[in-house]
């Protein structure tokens, strides 16, 4: 009679939880690194921002040596399920591959089953006229950041046209090395200097696709939810000055403390949850924010699904990185590397 009754007298949520976290306590073999950079979006950077500046970040990245690297952008299967249902999507979900399906005569999805065969048997060390090729698939697959990749590899006498690139690729490809964009500054570099064959695109809006009666409505709602309390404007404030110094080493290093990193989660979460709304549009964005955080994280696990023990590295928009961490570190087999540590 005892045992049925304290059942019942134990809360329902202590009875239902299971710590999973603890299942892989015994696990053979090696343990998957998984380091999280949170970033500033380069495209909103000063004027007088130089890609130099960043050389003192990428050198502790490399030292770190992943094997995977990860950026926040679609990749080519969400963008070809977008254009195949532009009434939901909209025409400019991504980046337009026309140029690049001519070049190649291929749609997105057979250039990438052939920028797949080709990896799977990519030589060490590759011909030039085989980086052409895949930089030319990359582009005809949405994989921008993977192409530029490629381009920063070959000796500067072999980036011309050839093998899939035409003219209009090749441009394509100069003009990606000059924007302000941390998939490119960051990490395509970072893969180059590595040797790394790709990058890999994670993010989602599939998820936070807010189908809401009155959209601007929705969007005054979270913006003055936002702006209570002003925690935007004082990160802002921390981070202007830190953005138009010559090393953006200490930016990166203040943008990834705990401190500024607790204060930036808040700020997007917290005046949400609190604000008064007869739709419940800010308590509806953070449903969005959080699915989205989710299948980026479920798209990280797949790039090292079936490389146990990977050094993983994902850059992505600081406002992310307290998601990415909590839940990453909850996968089996999965350990967060302290990003301070390596910034150091």
């Amino acid at each position: 009679m005892l045992a049925p009754l304290l059942a019942l007298a134990c809360p329902l949520a202590e009875r239902a939880q299971i710590d999973l976290t603890v299942l892989d306590r015994d696990m053979a073999g090696p343990r998957a690194q998984v380091l999280v950079l949170g970033t500033v979006h380069l495209r909103a950077m000063p004027p007088s921002f130089d890609p130099a500046a960043l050389d003192g970040v990428l050198d502790r990245l490399a030292a770190f040596k992943p094997e995977i690297i990860t950026i926040e952008t679609e990749n080519g299967e969400e963008c070809d399920l977008a254009a195949r249902h532009p009434v939901k999507y909209g025409t400019d979900y991504c980046p337009p591959v026309d140029a690049a399906r001519v070049a190649t005569g291929l749609e997105a999805p057979a250039a990438m089953a052939e920028a797949n065969k080709l990896l799977k048997a990519w030589p060490a060390p590759p011909t030039p006229a085989q980086r052409r090729r895949l930089a030319a698939l990359f582009l005809a697959s949405y994989d921008n950041a993977s192409a530029y990749v490629q381009w920063l590899q070959l000796p500067a006498s072999e980036r011309h046209p050839g093998d899939g690139l035409d003219a209009a690729l090749v441009e394509q490809l100069v003009k990606l090395g000059k924007r302000n964009n941390e998939s490119y500054q960051i990490a395509a570099r970072l893969a180059a200097r590595l040797g790394l064959a790709r990058v890999h695109a994670v993010d989602n809006h599939t998820g936070d696709l807010i189908d809401v009666a009155d959209s601007k409505a929705f969007v005054r709602s979270i913006e003055a939810a936002w702006a209570t309390g002003g925690a935007f404007k004082k990160i802002e404030a921390i981070e202007e000055p830190l953005k138009r110094a010559p090393d953006l080493l200490p930016l990166y290093r203040s943008i990834n403390a705990p401190d500024h990193l607790r204060v930036l989660a808040e700020a997007n979460v917290v005046p949400s949850m609190r604000a008064v709304s007869k739709e419940g549009y800010p308590q509806i964005w953070v449903g969005g924010w959080e699915v989205r955080n989710l299948r980026m994280v479920a798209n990280i696990r797949e790039t090292f699904r079936e490389r146990p023990g990977a050094r993983v590295l994902s850059v992505v928009g600081a406002s992310h990185k307290p998601w990415f961490d909590s839940w990453l570190g909850q996968l089996q087999g999965v350990d967060i590397v302290d990003v301070e540590k390596v910034l150091k």
